[in-house]
Parts: structure tokens; sequence; C-alpha cells
């Protein structure tokens, strides 16, 4: 799964640097649909079952691979002009302000190279400054003699200029996940953060796990808010059900990843104890994983690993 590989990066470390721009690649991917209505309702896109284009480009300039982990690349359907044609979408994650446009036109021309589709460049700046100056939305690559300069334009997206109080009252997730981030002047945080589970927990049997665990991270990264009120919160919304979720995916992703492991450790020691040591363990470390970033309380973690650490001993 396309997002599986934001979700792994994101659980590894918070403390890790491009935390922030992997962040905002998952939110886009997870509401790929949300994101063009909310910003683009009036462009038709039709969205395919596999659209993501990211290990493609990777494979192909194993250079860039580094500089291109928190964009999107995107193979889309669009109607232009009456007609639906193919057009490749590269949106761009920037968490400082800066000029885009030489970079944009470059992944442009390799988008071209590589897919020979048209090319539409977003830019989503993530910054939290206000700015006073909008930047340019275009880069000058060309000259011809009846229209002189030629131009690469591309769309610019700045979430600081939305207000939380108006996107926390959107239907769209997205858009009260995005109330974290835009100007909440005049908006209380524990209000953003309530509201956001309020609506998790009345969509719980619409949202996928990937989109649960999505959730828990982009709050708990933006939240702002004291640990102790923060956890009183996903108590008053009960989001216990969101934890008892998120812990069973995280710890069947973490299944599948150590299936080899186990296998090739019992066929080593030439007996199946090897295979179940290895899942009680790789089920325990999921859940440390889950308490360390406070999905799981203390109390929730205990009662899940004890009869673990218990089946692990009688093995």
């Amino acid at each position: 799964m396309h997002t599986q590989k934001i979700t792994n990066t994101i659980i590894q470390s918070k403390s890790n640097p491009k935390s922030h721009d992997s962040l905002f690649k998952w939110l886009i991917a997870a509401f790929l649909n949300d994101f063009f209505q909310h910003y683009f309702p009036d462009v038709k896109i039709k969205i395919g079952p596999e659209p993501f284009l990211d290990k493609e480009f990777i494979k192909k300039y194993e250079a860039l691979k580094s500089s291109i982990e928190g964009d999107i690349f995107l193979g889309v359907e669009a109607l232009i002009d009456g007609d639906l044609n193919e057009i490749i979408i590269h949106i761009e994650n920037e968490s400082q302000k800066s000029y885009m446009g030489v970079r944009v036109f470059e992944y442009l021309c390799y988008g071209w190279l590589l897919k020979k589709k048209p090319i539409w460049s977003i830019v989503v700046y993530t910054d939290d400054a206000i700015w006073k100056k909008d930047v340019a939305d275009h880069f000058w690559y060309g000259i011809d003699s009846k229209n002189n300069k030629q131009f690469h334009r591309f769309d610019v997206i700045k979430i600081k200029k939305e207000k939380s109080k108006d996107l926390i009252n959107k239907k769209s997730l997205l858009c009260k996940l995005l109330a974290l981030k835009a100007d909440d002047k005049g908006t209380s945080r524990e209000f953003l953060v309530r509201e956001i589970y309020k609506t998790v927990s009345k969509m719980k049997n619409q949202l996928t796990n990937d989109q649960l665990l999505l959730v828990e991270q982009f709050v708990d990264f933006y939240k702002k808010i004291p640990s102790k009120k923060f956890n009183k919160i996903k108590e008053e919304v009960n989001m216990e059900f969101v934890a008892t979720t998120i812990s069973e995916h995280i710890i069947n992703e973490n299944e599948k990843v150590m299936k080899d492991i186990w296998i090739k450790e019992g066929e080593k020691k030439g007996k199946k104890e090897g295979k179940k040591e290895g899942k009680k363990e790789g089920e325990i470390n999921a859940l440390k994983k889950l308490y360390r970033q406070k999905i799981l309380t203390k109390e929730q973690y205990e009662r899940r690993v004890k009869p673990l650490r218990k089946q692990l001993e009688k093995l």
C-alpha cells in the first residue's frame, strides 16, 4: 500500500526533520479526493485505483530520492476543454517560505521525460509564518519571437492563509486536520482537537486503519496542548476504539515484516517455537511503539502486553 511507507517513516521517529513533510504527504495521500475538492473544486479529475507514481519516479531518478520523498506524483485523468486527458500531478510540500519555481520546473521536465504527459505542478506551503507578500507562482523558462517570455505556471497553496475556525466547520476530515496548521487566532486549540476527535468517532466505520493512524500521528504532532489535557479529550470523546484498531493495525503490519524472519529462525532452529516466540515479541514491540507515541495509555499498554509476556514465558 502506498501510504504504508509513509506510515512507517512517521512511526520510526517524530524527531526526524523530514517528519513534517512526510506527515503532509501522508495526509494528502490518505484524503486525496478531499484535497482536490477543497482546493480545486472546479477542476474535474478522475483518480484511478492506483494513481501514485512515486516509486516509478524514484526508481528512474535514484539520485533525487532524498529530495522527492516528501513529494507526491499522481497519474490521473482531467477534464480539459471538454475532453478527458491523462496528466501527471506533482504536489510539492514546502515547510518554509521560499521560491519554488526552479524546483517545480525541474520536476516538470523529469515528469515529461518519464511519462510524456502534461504536468500540473502544485506547491503546498505548510510554514507557520503569516505572509505579507506572496511568493511568485511562475518560472521563466524560454522565449519566442511572438510572445517573448514563456512561463511555467503552478498553483500555490498556503495553509496559514485559511482560518482554523472556518476549516473546523467543514464536513471534510482533511479540512478539520488542516485547522491545526491554519491561522488559529481566536480559536482554542483544545476546541480544535476535540472537534477532530468527535468527527473521527462519528466516522469510525468509514475510515481505514491507515487514516485512523494518520489522525493520531497528525494531531499528536500539531496539537500544542499539554499531554494530560490531550488524553482527557480523547477519553471524553471515546477514542478507545481508535487505540484498539491502530494497535491491531500496527501489529498486523509488524507481523508481515517479521514473517520471513520467524520462518527462517524456525527453520534454523528446526522447531516451531522460533516462529511463536518471534510473533509474540513482534506484538510486544508494536505495543511499545504505540505506548511511546501516547496512542495507548499506560493502563491500555499494560493490559495488552501482560498476557503476551506470560505466553512468551511459557514458550
